[in-house]
């Protein structure tokens, strides 16, 4: 697998979420921003997001879309951005600005000089070439947003899931979840979402099972102390999801269905959805009981440990 195609994921990842985030964001309120992080890093995605933005003109036309690049050098994001708004005709109300700078040290001010304190805010923070993590107070300034969302990548090397989410938690984000794009059995990139709204964490984690699959590419639960391969797919394999229920349980020693359901959600790679299945299997295997032992399995049911 090469670094493109771990690219090519990024960018699909990034398009589908836009795609999906910019009409509800836009029928929420008036207004609402993008931020994109590290831009001159990697200057294709910053295209790709605005290209997103631009083809949704009718959607646009009438609200107050702002796009916000930041970067140390933003000579060719900038070209680049200005190419595709000419080649959009200047859409009415989307604005694009390309702030010269350092992430940490400019995003929070761009942010604010751009009003976008509690209208809906997605920020887009690739730091696999920034040598470490965003600052808690670059992060805390996305979650200004009402609702806030927030992708953050890093390089997997060295990164701890659950230090990482509480940092998250602590800056505004109270949903984080995670996924490694592997590089087989080396360290590959870790592409987090946080965000304050339930339902769009079940989104983003719909959009991640649905992506195309790229030479190899292959997902990795950080949580997973087997470091288990999955296949991108809409029915992903259920090994590190059964494996992380069956740890979990072990811990608290019992919980309902909903609450194994959310676990799932926000400490896994996996869907909710994908957890009912697994609980079904795991129940008809024996490895775990249920209170009451009959009848439909819904979310009030206790499930326990073996």
């Amino acid at each position: 697998m090469t670094a493109d195609s771990v690219a090519d994921v990024k960018r699909e990842i990034l398009v589908r979420h836009l795609e999906a985030w910019a009409p509800a964001a836009l029928h929420r309120a008036r207004r609402a921003t993008y931020a994109h992080g590290y831009a001159d890093a990697g200057p294709d995605l910053a295209e790709a997001a605005l290209r997103v933005f631009a083809e949704q003109s009718d959607l646009v036309r009438g609200r107050e879309l702002t796009m916000v690049a930041v970067g140390e050098q933003t000579t060719e994001v900038g070209r680049r951005l200005a190419a595709v708004q000419q080649d959009a005709d200047a859409v009415a109300g989307l604005t694009v600005h390309t702030v010269p700078g350092g992430t940490d040290a400019a995003l929070a001010v761009a942010l604010k000089a751009a009003g976008s304190a509690r209208v809906p805010l997605l920020g887009f923070l690739d730091a696999t070439a920034a040598g470490g993590p965003p600052a808690p107070a670059t992060v805390a300034a996305l979650a200004a947003g009402r609702p806030a969302e927030a992708i953050i990548v890093l390089q997997a090397e060295g990164f701890a899931a659950d230090s990482y989410r509480a940092r998250l938690r602590d800056a505004g984000f109270p949903l984080v979840a995670a996924v490694e794009l592997a590089v087989d059995e080396e360290p590959g990139e870790v592409l987090i979402f946080a965000t304050t709204s339930g339902k769009s964490l079940e989104g983003f984690k719909d959009t991640l099972w649905a992506v195309d699959e790229y030479a190899g590419v292959r997902y990795r639960d950080p949580g997973d102390p087997e470091r288990h391969l999955i296949d991108i797919s809409l029915n992903p394999h259920p090994g590190p999801l059964r494996r992380e229920l069956l740890g979990h349980l072990a811990e608290v020693g019992e919980a309902t269905v909903t609450e194994l359901r959310t676990f799932a959600l926000t400490e896994t790679v996996y869907r909710a959805a994908d957890a009912t299945r697994v609980l079904h299997a795991l129940l008809a295997a024996g490895s775990v009981t249920r209170r009451p032992e009959h009848g439909r399995l819904g979310g009030d049911v206790v499930i326990a440990a073996g």
